[in-house]
This record gives C-alpha cells, sequence and structure tokens, in this order.
C-alpha cells in the first residue's frame, strides 16, 4: 500500500520555522479527513528500544521526547488500527490521501498544520527506523499504526503503516 511521493528533504538539512524559539508540546491531533480531534497523550521508547503505544485502543500518542510540531524533525505519533473489541483510533488511517491535511494544536493553543504526502507500508523486520523517527531536518510529521497481515500466533500485525507530511507553509498560528 504504496501511494504518493516521500518527501525530498533540501540540503542544508536546517529547520525553517515561524520563529527561534522551541515550539510548544502537542496536547491535541485533529484530522478531519477521517474524523479525528482528540487529545493526545505522551509516549516514551522503552527499555527494548521500541517507541511505546498507547494503552487503550481510542488513545493517540506522540513521541514525547522526540521533535515537537513545526520544530526540527519528524514528530511522531502513534495509535492502534484495532483491537479485540473494535476499531482503534488510526482505523482510518489507510484511507488518508496526499493533499489530506493534519493539524496538532500544542500547549500554548498555537497549531501545525501538515499536509500528507505519502503513505507506506513496511514489514516490521523492514522498518525504516532512521527516517521514520528524524531528530533533525525540516519539519514533518510521521503517523503510525499496525497494517497487513494480522498473526494469530504472535498476536500482532506483520507491518507498520507510515503517513508522512510536511509542514504547511503558513503553519503555526496562534489560535
Amino acid at each position: 500500500m504504496d501511494r504518493g511521493s516521500l518527501p525530498v528533504h533540501s540540503g542544508s538539512g536546517q529547520a525553517t520555522t515561524v520563529d527561534d524559539r522551541t515550539p510548544a508540546p502537542p496536547v491535541r491531533i485533529r484530522i478531519p479527513a477521517i474524523g479525528i480531534d482528540q487529545p493526545l497523550i505522551g509516549l516514551r521508547v522503552q527499555q527494548d528500544g521500541r517507541l511505546g503505544v498507547p494503552d487503550e485502543p481510542e488513545n493517540i500518542g506522540w513521541w514525547s521526547d522526540g521533535p515537537r510540531p513545526g520544530g526540527p524533525g519528524a514528530t511522531v505519533v502513534v495509535g492502534h488500527v484495532d483491537s479485540a473489541t473494535g476499531p482503534g483510533a488510526f482505523h482510518g488511517l489507510s484511507t488518508l490521501d496526499p493533499g489530506d491535511e493534519v493539524t496538532m494544536v500544542q500547549d500554548d493553543r498555537s497549531t501545525t498544520t501538515f499536509t500528507v504526502k505519502a503513505l507506506r507500508q513496511y514489514g516490521k523486520d523492514a522498518f525504516p527506523d532512521n527516517q521514520v523517527y528524524a531528530t533533525s531536518g525540516p519539519p514533518a510529521l510521521h503517523l503510525i499504526t499496525c497494517s497487513g497481515t494480522y498473526d494469530r500466533s504472535r498476536r500482532e500485525y506483520r507491518d507498520n503503516l507510515v503517513v508522512y507530511a510536511t509542514l504547511d507553509n503558513a503553519s503555526a498560528q496562534k489560535g
């Protein structure tokens, strides 16, 4: 399931932000194309080296030790596709199209809007960690959920879906 073109990072690797201050942490995500408007929880890297996931399937989390929206690197947001009892928060993520918008609301009431550029499915054993968890370069947003075939013996999906989005030109605004 590959749609759209992956963003190309310009030569300098320098990010441009609206001003020189550190962006505020995100507290809410809005994805109108799939009806998402909900709060975010903080997620951290676990002892096994993998980013944690929300405890509840209806929650959406962000990598709280990673880049913030509008700052250098990729803000990483994670949600479940489903659970034993029904759809998860990111159930509709695979239906996004290039051009769809995602808005992050930060705790200072500013907003940062990103435009979806591409969707890519990766086997869990071939996940491009360095590309997805980019801590430098232009501001970006990467949304992650499970996809592909469900492995009943391992009780997990075999693949991950990553939605790549880039910062809108006139994005960061006070709310």
